[in-house]
Order: C-alpha cells, then sequence, then structure tokens
C-alpha cells in the first residue's frame, strides 16, 4: 500500500476543524470521515483551541517578538 505524502493544513482549515468539533454536532468518527483526517488530529487541533483561546480575551496581547533592552545595547556600544 502506498503511503499518501504528507499534508500540510492551513491555519484557516484546523480552526474550521477544532470548531466543528467543539461544536459537538457529530461524532469524532464523522468529523474524520467528513473532514478526511485522524480523529487524533481533530482532538490535538480542538485542545490547542481551547488552550489558546484565553488570549483572545487579554488586555496586553503578547508579542512575539522580546522586547529589546535599548539601554544595554548603547552601553554595549
Amino acid at each position: 500500500m502506498a503511503r499518501r505524502p504528507r499534508r500540510n493544513h492551513s491555519g484557516a482549515f484546523k480552526a474550521k476543524v477544532a470548531l466543528a468539533a467543539l461544536k459537538g454536532d457529530k461524532t469524532m468518527s464523522e468529523l474524520a470521515t467528513q473532514f478526511d483526517l485522524h480523529p487524533n488530529q481533530i482532538k490535538q487541533w480542538k485542545d490547542q483551541l481551547l488552550d489558546g483561546v484565553s488570549d483572545v480575551f487579554e488586555d496586553k496581547p503578547k508579542s512575539k517578538e522580546p522586547e529589546i533592552d535599548i539601554t544595554s545595547l548603547h552601553a554595549k556600544i
């Protein structure tokens, strides 16, 4: 049996699948069939969504770039 090439899913697709799993209208196996995914993958994306949802309501959004200490950089110069 030939292996299927690795697929890279977009963030929008992952969110769509995770929200469908969160609704609870369909079982994991039904969602897996619908989106052509493994049920474990759907559960992982659902858990990631639930872990990250608290960041949406934070007052100060997390910046991906670390803060730079300008005074220490000027001291090195």
